[in-house]
């Protein structure tokens, strides 16, 4: 389904949220009192124009449509910033920040994002609270299977999408329908086109399998002595998807079934906040990491740092550096994993251990771009190549980079992996962040970090 699809949003994203733009600048220089001036209406137009070509990227109402209203402010107040990002370069370069009121302005950019949300929600309340049949649309679904009962309960739980699914046209019989399908059927396929010409159905929803091609084809031909918008919900839905969604390739449509969670916008987020905390940290962090580098090298021969071989993103080489804590630094295709009471481990490194003050160095890998604060952490080549074969999806979690500290680690997956089920559920949490990311996750994350080393939990 495609944005035009639903004519409030479409005039939204294209026309409204800019004109709500402009209108923030007037009121709030009505309200402060100041003169509206020719410099004032050149912003405004400059902003009309660059928020409108922002939010067709950014695309906040694909979030709204999904219902995952965090995430729609979230992407509406990440599209201002990056308008007022480039109006501030504008203004900059062409010399028309020197000639409009800093106050003004300021109060524009602080207002802005705020005033678009309220707006967007009262519009949304004032369209759901009214019941016009040119609002709601009428659904019908081909196929009472597992995909077509999850997209009846995605119109039934998102009222903002403006679909209500009348029934279902299924050619078995009901002993072949999913359990505790309960949706009414209304006939066989060959039975839609007159049910849709006759109620004037607004939108057919094909849920078939390949093989079903033929009697799809046939419905198509069918189907098009009618006015019904007609979609087809592709099978992919009942794989194990991971950042789903609809993209092109050179004007293609095409369909993302695994894909990494940094794209777009949501990249830009991630290494902004690794550069800004990864930064911040170091720099605090600078007088203990001298402090602990004195103590390695006087405690025991060998380097200070630690380099170890491991797979960074999309699963290739990196270097990944640590403080030395053992008597031996193994970097070969067999590499035996710290256990407890581990003979090899030096003093200063048990203690450096249990208190995972040797990862510090790997701050320097994120403000490398090799590494993220947050992530799955990085296993030695040798383990990697010994996993990939024992564990499914293993190689998923290199489709970001890989982090200090990680959903896995959080959740009690800290230190030795001695058992394939171990490995096996800290592969699965990190599966399951790439899925679930967010900002808030990521900040949640380290936080959490900082109480389990405290507790110094499953650390040797």
């Amino acid at each position: 389904m495609t944005l035009n699809d639903i004519p409030l949003i479409s005039f939204f994203q294209r026309v409204l949220d800019p004109l709500i733009i402009m209108g923030a600048l007037y009121l709030v220089c009505m309200a402060q009192g100041a003169p509206f001036t020719g410099y004032l209406l050149v912003l405004m137009i400059l902003a009309f124009f660059i928020s409108s070509a922002v939010y067709q990227h950014v695309d906040p109402y694909r979030t709204w449509r999904s219902g995952r209203m965090l995430a729609y402010a979230r992407d509406t107040v990440v599209g201002w910033l990056i308008t007022v990002g480039v109006l501030l370069l504008i203004g900059a370069a062409s010399g028309l920040s020197h000639r409009v009121d800093h106050d003004v302005v300021l109060a524009w950019f602080v207002a802005t994002p705020l005033i678009l949300l309220l707006s967007h929600l009262a519009m949304g309340a004032t369209s759901l609270g009214r019941n016009s049949g040119n609002e709601m649309r009428s659904v019908v679904i081909v196929g009472v299977n597992e995909v077509g009962l999850k997209f009846a309960g995605v119109c039934k739980r998102h009222p903002n999408l403006f679909m209500q699914v009348v029934g279902f046209f299924d050619d078995r019989v009901e002993d072949r329908f999913p359990s505790g399908a309960r949706e009414p059927v209304l006939g066989r396929m060959s039975d839609i086109a007159a049910y849709v010409r006759a109620n004037n159905t607004k939108m057919i929803f094909i849920s078939q399998p390949i093989s079903a091609q033929p009697r799809v084809r046939k419905l198509l031909d069918e189907l098009q002595d009618t006015t019904a918008s007609v979609y087809f919900l592709p099978d992919i839905y009942v794989f194990d998807l991971m950042q789903a969604r609809f993209d092109n390739v050179g004007g293609m449509p095409v369909i993302a079934i695994c894909e990494s969670p940094f794209t777009g916008v949501n990249s830009v987020i991630k290494r902004v906040s690794d550069i800004v905390l990864g930064g911040l940290i170091q720099i605090l962090l600078l007088p203990v990491m001298l402090v602990i580098a004195l103590a390695v090298k006087l405690s025991s021969p060998g380097p200070v740092i630690f380099r170890q071989r491991r797979y960074g993103l999309y699963g290739e080489e990196i270097i990944v550096y640590k403080f030395r804590s053992m008597t031996v630094t193994d970097d070969g295709p067999t590499v035996v994993q710290a256990t407890q009471n581990d003979r090899r481990v030096t003093r200063v490194g048990a203690f450096l251990r249990r208190s995972s003050l040797d990862e510090l160095p790997q701050f320097i890998n994120v403000l490398q771009g090799r590494m993220s604060i947050v992530g799955p952490r990085p296993h030695a080549v040798a383990h990697n190549e010994q996993y990939r074969k024992l564990i499914k999806g293993y190689m998923l979690r290199h489709k970001v980079k890989p982090g200090i500290t990680g959903w896995a680690q959080v959740n009690g997956l800290r230190g030795e992996t001695e058992t394939l089920d171990k490995m096996e559920a800290r592969v699965h949490f990190d599966l399951d962040y790439l899925r679930k990311w967010s900002l808030w996750l990521d900040l949640w994350i380290i936080l959490k970090t900082v109480q389990v080393v405290l507790k110094r939990e499953n650390a040797h």
